[in-house]
């Protein structure tokens, strides 16, 4: 199934390309416009929906767009654990070492 997927090509079409069909789509009709065009009718269905709903800007790709912004957050996320455990780490050894002059401080009062 995977290499059947691979050999197909995902063709990117531009916003204006995406507007420039939708109305090529109406002329001829839904059915033949999208045999013409090789698109799938859920596709243009999908196109004529965001068209309508935001104009032309609702026509572009989002596929990398989502992707590249999670992966933005999900690296500031990161970094800021990061910075959490450092600081962490830090106030842990600090307490270590206090504990240790504390327990030599008793030790010699003992004596």
């Amino acid at each position: 199934m995977t290499e059947i997927r691979d050999k197909i090509a995902v063709k990117r079409r531009t916003k204006e390309e995406k507007e420039k069909l939708l109305f090529e789509i109406q002329k001829l009709g839904v059915i033949a416009g999208c045999r013409r065009y090789s698109i799938d009718p859920s596709t243009y269905y999908v196109w004529l929906e965001r068209y309508q709903a935001h104009g032309i800007n609702g026509l572009e790709d989002r596929r990398s767009q989502n992707h590249d912004a999670m992966i933005r957050k999900l690296e500031k996320e990161n970094k800021i654990l990061k910075e959490l455990m450092v600081e962490k780490d830090l106030e842990i050894r600090m307490q270590a070492e206090l504990l240790k002059k504390k327990m030599e401080q008793w030790k010699n009062v003992k004596k």
